[in-house]
């Protein structure tokens, strides 16, 4: 039987709102077994470049990294962001270790071709070093990976952490029983954008399927859900979309997706 991991993935808001981030990372030391940590900071890195005089472009909703977008994204997921949360899990006694992709070759992506948008230094995930990963987990360290992967050729690009999470736990999904949680500010993935108390507990297929005829799903939630199934169906066993409270094993108002 292959042991268990968690791989946990945490959005801007928890990251911009210090009292979620302290909670979050409370009940992410206390939570049991192997785990991994994924986080963004697009918010953050927008601040910090306004003060530097580098505003953000988005095209679709879509970050447009050029090059010294990609500097700030470096400065802030890399540094800033990873070293707090690495440093704060210390102090919960939870033996982090702050990474990118670039790290032990953990995780390369191609730059995103130029079709009808030039998004600039984006990186798609192609491969996963599982034989490092595996090393570092089986050594009782817990990865915390910022939102920056590496070209295998000295090139360091931005890529979607919900996109990093997945990948990472299709991955590992091979050597690990694998849960993947997205957490969020909202409880889950909700039938009434407008009512926190409105989640849906269950969602396969078939519910997603009819969710989408029915156009009960907001728009912004449409690319976690397609992240979640494309997880699931490369191997990862289920994956759970709610807010920090999600992690408390005595919290039973989230999403759960399976198959």
């Amino acid at each position: 039987m292959k042991p268990m991991l968690s791989i946990v993935k945490i959005g801007g808001n928890i990251i911009e709102n210090d009292v979620e981030l302290a909670q979050f990372l409370t009940l992410f030391s206390e939570l049991p077994g192997t785990k991994i940590l994924v986080h963004g900071g697009g918010k953050k890195a927008t601040a910090i470049g306004e003060r530097l005089g580098i505003r953000s472009t988005l095209v679709q909703g879509r970050r447009i990294t050029d090059a010294k977008s990609l500097e700030v994204a470096v400065m802030v997921y890399g540094g800033m962001v990873n070293k707090k949360i690495v440093a704060s899990l210390q102090a919960h006694s939870c033996n982090a270790i702050g990474l990118s992709g670039a790290d032990a070759g953990s995780i390369r992506s191609v730059k995103r071709p130029v079709r009808e948008i030039d998004f600039g230094f984006v990186g798609d995930v192609d491969h996963v070093n599982t034989q490092s990963l595996t090393t570092l987990l089986q050594a009782g360290l817990v990865p915390v990976f910022c939102a920056l992967t590496h070209d295998g050729k000295g090139q360091l690009l931005n890529t979607n952490a919900d996109t990093i999470a997945s990948e990472l736990a299709i991955a590992l999904s091979k050597e690990f029983t694998t849960t993947l949680y997205y957490c969020f500010e909202k409880p889950g993935v909700l039938k009434d954008v407008q009512q926190d108390d409105s989640v849906i507990t269950h969602i396969d297929k078939e519910i997603y399927h009819r969710l989408l005829k029915e156009k009960s799903i907001a728009d912004g939630m449409l690319p976690k859900l397609e992240n979640c199934f494309h997880a699931l169906d490369n191997g990862v066993e289920k994956v759970c979309v709610g807010n920090t409270r999600m992690l408390h094993p005595d919290h039973h108002l989230y999403t759960t997706i399976t198959l």
